[in-house]
């Protein structure tokens, strides 16, 4: 959503300075070829992350004292053939610390929305793209650690992601 915003504002800023600078460009089919290409051409930025805002919020989350819950937590440094994998798995562990949230009425529990809305948003865009290795574990095969120890292993997950 943010990311939607952002698109809107720079189109926007493009119209108004083609519109007040350049007006004579859009007089003829070059200028206007122009016009939508920098409009509309997805706007793409050097080292950015599509998990940028997850990383955010798992910040906001780390040091809550209030979420006491034992999570399946892959290892980092899991295979990269089952990164995609590890991925879901650390998004669907979210579901359960949204559920002891409402529970126990946490403090960070948009955060936590937040973190599973755009991760479940992310998976529905890009399909499961990879096949399951061999290697790959399901879920519930990773070991149960502590909250804090699921969120440092998510971070690196991400941050192995987005290298």
């Amino acid at each position: 959503q943010k990311t939607h915003l952002k698109s809107v504002c720079l189109q926007y800023q493009l119209y108004r300075l083609l519109n007040s600078h350049c007006f004579c460009l859009l007089k003829n089919g070059m200028g206007l070829i122009i016009f939508f290409l920098c409009a509309y051409v997805p706007k793409t930025e050097a080292g950015h992350c599509k998990w940028a805002e997850v990383l955010k919020d798992l910040e906001r989350i780390k040091t809550s004292k209030d979420i006491d819950v034992s999570l399946y937590t892959a290892n980092a440094d899991e295979d990269v053939k089952c990164q995609e994998l590890v991925m879901r798995c650390f998004f669907l562990e979210t579901e359960v610390i949204i559920q002891e949230c409402r529970i126990k009425n946490c403090s960070k529990t948009q955060d936590v929305w937040n973190i599973w809305k755009n991760g479940n948003e992310s998976f529905e865009k890009n399909k499961l793209t990879s096949t399951k290795s061999e290697k790959c574990k399901e879920c519930e095969e990773y070991e149960e650690k502590s909250f804090t120890e699921f969120v440092q292993n998510f971070v690196k997950v991400i941050q192995r992601d987005c290298k």
